[in-house]
């Protein structure tokens, strides 16, 4: 599999002892999803993070009690919890982006930010760089998560703890190549979301995120027919998943 090697040649065996964390990058409203949510504060869950707030109204107008409910046991579980910010590929006015985070940190106490439908090109990256900035000024540790879907310009890897660099179908993701610049970045800068992904495709999956030197991941058989978010339920293969990556608990 010629994805198995790096760019610079170093060979794909090394690649798969670097540690590999899940993302929860969307799961539905803790309303209609109580069982998927359940499952996230769970001992010993290699989970690196949770996004809460998934709609595009962001955090809302006002406190979400099922929101609240599910940060809780998140947090006293060590899992990182990010409020989404819907940046709309740059046309959101910073203003009401700042306003969605200080209601995040104000109601939820999250510990930092995904950044989703991120602009990737140069011209935009002075105002990413700004949100950024202002971003690590309300909260100055914040774990900042830039949602670009594919490989930004490398200006954006400064920026960020982490940036989303595949977001799409396996019939994608299989055929995907890290750019040279990304080797240059110490292995876990990157997080792939992939959907569709049949199970017996599993093992694939993640030897080409560990090849292409992604930390975090989300895969799921799901997939986003009828307009459907793939990321919202669990996988059919949870326990599977959950048991390649590493010691936990799944059921």
């Amino acid at each position: 599999m010629p994805y198995l090697t790096s760019g610079r040649g170093r060979p794909a065996a090394r690649a798969h002892r670097l540690p590999l964390r899940l993302a929860a990058p969307g799961f539905g409203h803790p309303l209609l999803a109580p069982a998927e949510w359940s499952r996230l504060a769970r001992p010993g869950l290699p989970l690196d993070w949770a996004v809460v707030g998934g709609s595009p109204a962001g955090p809302g107008s006002r406190p979400d009690a099922y929101w609240s409910a599910v940060v809780l046991p998140l947090r006293a579980a060590g899992v990182r919890v990010l409020g989404r910010l819907d940046f709309a590929f740059g046309a959101r006015p910073f203003g009401e982006l700042l306003s969605d985070a200080q209601r995040y940190l104000n109601w939820y106490r999250v510990d930092g930010f995904a950044v989703a439908r991120c602009p990737m090109d140069a011209e935009a990256l002075a105002e990413v760089r700004r949100l950024t900035g202002a971003l690590r000024t309300l909260l100055v540790n914040a774990h900042l998560v830039l949602v670009h879907g594919r490989y930004p310009v490398p200006g954006y890897a400064a920026l960020a703890d982490q940036l989303v660099t595949f977001t799409g179908p396996w019939s994608r993701y299989r055929h995907s190549r890290e750019p040279q610049w990304a080797a240059e970045h110490p292995p876990g800068r990157f997080c792939h979301l992939v959907h569709s992904l049949p199970g017996d495709r599993l093992a694939e999956a993640l030897a080409l995120a560990r090849a292409q030197r992604a930390g975090t991941v989300y895969l799921t058989d799901r997939t986003d027919a009828a307009g459907v978010s793939p990321w919202e339920p669990v996988p059919g293969y949870w326990d599977e998943l959950v048991s390649r990556l590493g010691p936990g608990v799944s059921e």
